[in-house]
């Protein structure tokens, strides 16, 4: 079968209210949208990669919203399902000189009710990637068995799977965390993962060279580990493992800028970069993401991004 798309994410969609103000003294939020899946599918998307976007969206308010938005972006939508429950929404402060602040509202929400029937195997197949996060296994049973269902699919066709645990105590508890990890493991060719969030609660190891050992010698083929005391990407090819530093120290608001650098990491990969070169490709796209507020509407596009990874070669 000839690919389609390049990439098809699996996940959730949310309405973001962000401020550069804290939330206590804000008067006025802008609105937008978000979703760990929907950011890696939009960053991919601006830089010129064909994506397909899997979730269940509520028919509230925001639906119009949404659709309309993710029609702008080039999405396809046609596995984007219309169901009788309210969507959720997250509200992020990033003011100057103080902590984020992030509220989540995701319970009983539209992206729960995803299940293996909106999983289609012809849809999966004519992608060259499909990805998922723990966060879209943490939204229901029924989700959980979904992402299981499309890379099992995905793996007996020939079809890269991308995953990211992206763990959160305001989301999972890490024991989830460690089961949704455990389950997916098997089943996964590209592995991103923090040291600060997933990795010492996932394997409570401190050492990245073990545990980039320990999950190589199960099969995964490509595994970048995401920094933040380092500050940069360590990333193993299944031959050697290599650091590549952020892009830049000037962040504003890190809000999913390691969700863009993964849409932008399989984006470069979906297209034959070399995983290094997708990996320099992707630092500068989540450093550019990080100088804006907010998770998509500060993600980068194509000329942008690429003009200053060839000014780099």
């Amino acid at each position: 079968m000839t690919k389609t798309f390049d990439i098809i994410t699996i996940g959730e969609s949310l309405i973001e209210f962000s401020t550069n103000q804290k939330l206590k003294d804000a008067e006025c939020l802008h609105k937008y949208y978000g979703g760990d899946s929907l950011v890696v599918a939009v960053a991919a998307k601006r830089l010129g990669s064909s994506v397909g976007f899997v979730t269940c969206l509520g028919n509230d308010a925001f639906k119009d919203y949404m659709l309309s938005s993710w029609e702008k972006e080039g999405l396809d939508l046609t596995h984007v399902k219309i169901v009788d429950e309210k969507n959720g929404l997250y509200m992020v402060s990033r003011a100057p000189e103080e902590e984020k602040e992030f509220i989540y509202y995701r319970k009983k929400i539209a992206p729960a009710k995803l299940s293996i029937d909106d999983i289609d195997e012809e849809y999966i197949k004519s992608s060259k990637i499909v990805y998922a996060s723990g966060i879209t296994q943490s939204l229901s049973i029924a989700s959980r068995e979904a992402v299981k269902k499309a890379f099992t699919i995905a793996k007996e066709n020939g079809v890269l799977t991308a995953y990211d645990p992206n763990f959160s105590t305001m989301i999972s508890t890490r024991e989830d965390a460690k089961e949704y990890f455990d389950e997916i493991l098997p089943l996964t060719d590209i592995l991103f993962m923090s040291s600060k969030y997933d990795t010492k609660s996932i394997y409570e190891i401190e050492s990245l060279e073990n545990i980039i050992k320990i999950i190589s010698d199960t099969g995964v083929q490509t595994i970048v580990i995401k920094s933040s005391h380092d500050k940069g990407y360590f990333l193993n090819d299944g031959r050697s493992t290599s650091f590549i530093p952020f892009y830049t120290d000037n962040v504003i608001d890190t809000t999913s800028s390691g969700d863009a650098f993964n849409g932008a990491f399989l984006h470069a990969l979906a297209n034959s970069y070399t995983p290094l070169e997708a990996a320099k490709i992707a630092s500068i796209d989540a450093g550019l993401q990080a100088q804006g507020i907010g998770a998509i509407k500060s993600t980068p596009y194509r000329d942008e991004v690429y003009n200053i990874f060839k000014s780099e070669e």
